[in-house]
Formats: structure tokens, sequence, C-alpha cells
């Protein structure tokens, strides 16, 4: 009754250990990516301020217009390209929808997607859904979770479409160097390849400047770019994320949004225009606080004898729990039964996340803390 491909699809193991901690008493959580913050309030009140004038219509499939206008604008802002809004930019209900609606639009029976994992989990299922085969690139802590333009250049065969790409990366924070975004962007253009660069957490680079694919030589008519307002400006429940592409590539991507979505609900549309607007040094706030987070968390685990290089971006740490002997599994459901501490096993990211978690510090230093005192009294020997 059921369809082979969605049968074929594990559910979501995020999603898995936030429903085991729902219900259960003093759980800290370090699973969900979501920030503690609470949204801005200038932006809250534009939102309410907009139901106060009645604004409770559909919006354009499109999305308002002086959103796409911010958009355009942030982008040119910050990385020197220029979209139109009127047809090269498409607001969609958070960036796990543009996901979907990118693999999608491109995406005909049998072609194959590379992935690179560990990876956020949506990106090879939504592959999938669309008929096609994803063929995963692994990375490792030896070169910081970095892909190389090699390592995609040996998956790469007559089938391939497209390579999907999010740097800083979810789950493991690493990022990329121009130099080496470069070299891959040189693969692309010698297979004749588009990128989908979800780049979600550019805002949340720490070391250096975040280096936008579709700013590279040549590559922004072969790029789909994602981002959205979820994460570096505390908006995860408001769900408005966009892409930006081609005229021909943001115009396949609509005519599904149309069909399945229709638009991004315009209360929260318009709490992002004021985001966009007026928002930077609310999150430039989140950011730096984020910074002071991560170095305390790395700092923990490695004190804990779980090896963590430094995370360069996103707001996650990726430990190896290899020297536990357990598996991601294992080790995830024993800590949150037995010391109420929730993470994610690094398997639910790709085959290569195995012996290790995924720990959020989207959340307080005192939390960060007594999650690491309780991870302490788990992982030492029993006497």
């Amino acid at each position: 009754m059921i369809a082979k491909r969605v049968q074929r699809i594990p559910s979501s193991g995020i999603r898995k250990f936030f429903e085991m901690a729902i219900g259960m008493d003093d759980v800290i959580s370090l699973g969900v990516g979501e920030p503690d913050f609470v949204t801005p309030w200038p932006v809250r009140e534009a939102c309410i301020y907009s139901l106060e004038k009645g604004y409770t219509s559909y919006t354009s499939n499109w999305g308002l217009q002086e959103l796409r206008d911010e958009i355009a604008h942030a982008i040119i802002s910050d990385y020197g390209i220029t979209y139109s809004p009127e047809d090269q930019i498409l607001v969609t209900a958070g960036v796990s929808e543009a996901i979907d609606l990118a693999i999608r639009a491109i995406t005909n029976p049998g072609d194959e997607v590379i992935v690179v994992e560990p990876c956020y989990v949506s990106y090879s299922p939504c592959v999938v859904f669309a008929g096609g085969k994803p063929v995963p690139v692994a990375t490792d802590p030896s070169n910081h979770f970095k892909v190389t333009s090699e390592q995609i250049r040996d998956k790469i065969t007559d089938k391939t479409k497209a390579v999907v790409l999010s740097y800083p990366n979810n789950p493991t924070g690493a990022v990329m160097k121009k130099k080496d975004l470069e070299a891959i962007a040189d693969v692309v253009v010698e297979h004749d390849l588009i990128v989908i660069s979800d780049e979600v957490y550019d805002k949340l680079t720490y070391d250096g400047k975040h280096t936008c694919f579709a700013s590279l030589n040549g590559m922004q008519d072969r790029t789909i770019l994602l981002n959205g307002l979820s994460k570096a400006y505390a908006m995860t429940g408001w769900r408005i994320g966009y892409a930006a592409s081609t005229p021909e590539i943001i115009g396949a991507m609509l005519k599904i949004h149309q069909y399945t979505m229709l638009c991004a609900p315009i209360t929260a549309q318009m709490a992002a225009i004021e985001a966009l607007k007026n928002g930077r040094e609310d999150m430039l706030a989140m950011v730096k606080e984020y910074d002071r987070r991560r170095r305390l968390i790395v700092k923990g685990l490695n004190a804990l004898g779980l090896d963590c290089i430094e995370p360069k971006g996103a707001f996650y740490a990726f430990p190896s729990i290899k020297s536990t002997g357990m598996s991601s599994e294992k080790f995830a459901e024993k800590l949150l039964k037995e010391q109420k501490v929730a993470v994610v096993p690094g398997n639910v990211f790709g085959a290569c996340g195995e012996g290790f978690i995924r720990c959020a510090y989207a959340t307080s230093r005192d939390v960060i803390k007594e999650a690491m005192e309780r991870m302490e009294t788990f992982v030492s020997p029993k006497s």
C-alpha cells in the first residue's frame, strides 16, 4: 500500500530522540538544533502589529515583494552577488522546504546527487523522494570534516546531476576555505554540475569570513543558494527560508511550491522584513554568545576524553565516543535514560557519523556546564 521509496526511508533520527525526551523530567537537551534565544522583540512586535492591521491573507507564491527586496539587498551587501527579486528569489516555508524544492526541480529518475556527509538528515531522503540516487561522500576528523575536490571527482559518473554542500556544517561545525571551494567549483564546471548550497548557518562563522559558493567565479548560474532566518535570528518556528538561483531554476521550484505550500505565512514574512532591516545588532550579539558556548563545550568534551575538534561554525560539537566502546545509538539512549542528557547519535547524519554524537550548544553556559557534569558521571569508569 505504501510507496516503496517512502518505505525505504527511516524516520528522522533527530526527531526520535526529541520525542523520547518529551515527558521526561529534568532533561537537558543538547539535541535539537534550535536557539534558546527568544526572537528579538522588534521582530515579534512587527508580527503583532501586522496582525493588528489585519494582515492575515495569502501572499504571492513568490513571497512578499518587500521581503524579496530585503533578501536581495542582504545578499548583495554580504557577498556582492546580484539576484533579481522579481524572478530569482523565492521565499519558502523554512530552508527545509527549499531543499526539497531544489532537489525535485532538477532531479530526473535515475539521476545521481552527491551528498557530502555527515550532513543534515533531509538531503538524501529528498533525493530518494524525487526518484534520484543519493551518492554519499564521507568526511572525517582527519580533515576537520571538510570535503575535497578529489573526493567529489571520484564519485562522479555520467549520471551525476548535482552536489549538495552545506557549510558551515550541521552536525560537525566544519567550514570551508575559499580556495577549497574554488577547487570544487573547477570540478563542477568540468562535469557540468549544479550545486545546491545550504548556507543557513553562514552568519554563525567564528573564524574568518564565510564564503558564499555562488560568489565564486562562474558559480552563480550553477548554484541554488539556500538560506533563511531560523538560526542566526532565532526564528525557527517562523518558518522563513529562501532560495536564489537562475530564473529557470527558481521558476521550476516555484511551480512545485505553488501546488504544495502556496506561500509562507504572511505574518512571519513581515517579521522577517523587520529582522533583515533592523535585526543585525541582535543577531551579532547572539553569535557572540554562541562563540563563548562553543569554546566551553569543546573544552568540556575533551576533558571527558571524548575527542572533539573545534567547530568553526554553526552551533554543534561533534565529539567521538569511540573510546567508550558503545555505538552512537547505544551511547545516546543510555545517556538519556541514565543521566537525562539528550544528544543525537552521529549515524543519523550518514554512515560516517557512526562513533560520534551531535551536541548542540544553542543553550546557556550554565546548562552546558551541568550537561558536562552529568556526562562525566556517565563516562567515568564504574567502580
